[in-house]
């Protein structure tokens, strides 16, 4: 596949070394040649200096016959502006950004571009730290409604079955790993010490499912 990423920081640099490796087309744009020694030795791909939302520049990195296109500057105005070109002007399938800014991102994200935001992922993640100490989110889904979340059964869950973790609407089991070996559990399931659970939890359901696990 053909990637094109503006802005080689630690996090385009990092993204774009990753791609590479594993065999993608990657081409990466930074105004500052200096940024591109943060690239691995191990990097193939393109390195074009020059402003992100330059139409020229763009085509230079190959987004003619990009598949995706990821704009993570420091600057929420550089990221938007080349997100949307290469969304609208150059139709990129799969457009991604970097807001820092949540309420902006909110904004972009209804306009159909995908947008990450470290402020509030961050945020996010601290708060359920502090709150749900016994459960770890892996991931987040949408915009925060829905949380993937790992559990460890404790004696506490022993022997409970699955169906009594389902609550329709707002937690469901998604799997179950033990001895290392992942299944997706029956409702009937008996949990045994050591076993990994992994469940899709509605945001504002963690709480109540937290005092049912007994990990809050």
């Amino acid at each position: 596949m053909r990637f094109v990423i503006v802005g080689c920081g630690r996090v385009g640099a990092q993204l774009a070394n990753r791609l590479s490796l594993q065999g993608h087309d990657v081409a990466i744009v930074d105004r500052d040649p200096t940024a591109f020694e943060r690239l691995s030795p191990t990097y193939r791909g393109k390195r074009i200096e020059g402003v992100g939302f330059d139409r020229d520049i763009l085509v230079a990195a190959g987004i003619e016959r990009a598949d995706g296109f990821a704009s993570v500057t420091n600057g929420d105005n550089t990221n938007v502006v080349s997100a949307r070109i290469a969304r609208h002007i150059f139709r990129v399938p799969k457009v991604v950004t970097r807001i820092y800014d949540p309420q902006r991102a909110e904004i972009y994200r209804r306009l159909g571009i995908q947008t990450i935001s470290p402020t509030e992922w961050g945020a996010t993640r601290i708060a359920e730290i502090l709150c749900h100490p016994g459960m770890t989110v892996l991931l987040t889904l949408g915009n925060g409604e829905v949380n993937l979340v790992e559990v460890e059964v404790t004696a506490y869950l022993a022997g409970h079955r699955v169906n009594e973790l389902v609550i329709p609407g707002d937690s469901n089991v998604v799997s179950l790993v033990r001895g290392g070996r992942a299944t997706v559990p029956t409702l009937g399931a008996t949990l045994q010490i050591g076993d990994t659970l992994h469940l899709s939890v509605q945001a504002t359901a963690m709480g109540r499912l937290a005092e049912m696990l007994h990990v809050s």
